[in-house]
């Protein structure tokens, strides 16, 4: 979250200044910190404070994500409208106890436990490894790796590769998951900064930052779990790819124990070129992202790719597998 506010110099003169909001964690201070020093590079005249709050996530640490109900845990109390920035790799990580050092989940002995807050991760590694046994666990990165580490209680747990990177934990990866074993979560890697609805200041400020590939891939993702009507408490999952202007979606629904599921891959051509001339629609979000530099109809048809997508599911059965993976959570 970023918006502009007045502070007063040493001299009492009244200057510019741009307060961020951030979660209170490791890595979301990491994240927040690499975001305002491309800003300060950009704008030396302004100054940036870094204000960091508490979430609803942060604050329900006994309870599964699944189980809270609440789509926006961990941007509720940060969020107004998404601006995206580069990704990192959006892949799932496998980080192994230190007792399993060197193996890969295929090498685990039978009835090994694998923690992991996620239904979406859970439903299709019960499925691809139906000899492992998988439970909750919750904490930020550094509470989860120090419950692997100095309990038995796990064999190894499953993060993403993106928030171990950024911490610069990337050696404790043991095993990178790609997308034939595990799809990744929307948005998984992004980077997004939040500003207030109709700023128009801080959306050209931060306008800049874009990376225009993330920022269409992260529209079809989200777009397709929009009209899925997805969240923490069914398993939603995807993969994108761009290449040769062509946007490659792959999304997927799972039942709880991922023995159910559907998976389709859709493209779109998103060869478009910028239009130079502001136009009314100049500034027109897309399943809440507002990115001024990239070629506005390339943005629809990301979004139009990813609701295409989730209806082709939707037509083969999806809202059924989801709405039974819901009903099943809720129960337990």
């Amino acid at each position: 979250m970023a918006e502009p506010v007045s502070a007063a110099g040493e001299n009492g003169a009244c200057g510019r200044a741009v307060r961020v909001g951030t979660r209170r964690s490791q890595l979301a201070r990491i994240q927040t910190d690499s975001i305002v020093e491309m800003l300060r590079a950009l704008y030396p005249e302004l100054h940036f404070e870094i204000v960091a709050m508490s979430t609803t996530g942060d604050k329900i640490l006994d309870t599964a994500l699944s189980k809270i109900g609440e789509k926006s845990l961990f941007t509720k109390e940060l969020e107004n409208a998404l601006e995206r920035n580069e990704r990192e790799n959006p892949l799932d990580a496998v980080v192994f106890h230190p007792k399993n050092c060197g193996k890969t989940l295929s090498l685990l002995p039978e009835k090994s436990v694998i923690g992991t807050s996620s239904l979406r991760r859970a439903a299709q590694l019960k499925k691809k490894f139906p000899q492992l046994e998988f439970r909750d666990i919750r904490g930020n990165l550094n509470t989860r790796l120090k419950k692997l580490d100095e309990r038995e209680d796990f064999s190894a747990i499953i993060l993403a590769a993106a928030g171990l990177k950024r911490m610069g934990w990337e050696s404790r990866i043991g095993q990178l998951l790609n997308p034939e074993d595990c799809l990744y979560a929307v948005g998984q890697g992004a980077l997004a900064v939040e500003v207030r609805a109709k700023d128009q200041e801080m959306l050209d400020m931060v306008s800049v930052l874009h990376d225009a590939d993330t920022v269409l891939c992260c529209i079809a993702e989200r777009a397709f779990m929009k009209r899925l009507e997805g969240g923490c408490s069914v398993p939603v999952a995807v993969s994108t790819m761009l290449k040769d202007g062509q946007l490659y979606l792959t999304g997927a629904v799972y039942s709880l124990d991922g023995s159910d599921s559907l998976k389709e891959t859709m493209q779109t051509s998103v060869n478009y070129p910028q239009q130079s001339e502001d136009g009314p629609n100049d500034d027109v979000q897309h399943v809440g992202i507002t990115a001024k530099n990239v070629p506005g109809q390339a943005q629809e048809a990301a979004e139009n790719l990813g609701v295409e997508l989730a209806s082709l599911l939707l037509s083969k059965g999806a809202k059924h597998i989801l709405s039974v993976a819901r009903q099943l959570n809720d129960a337990h």
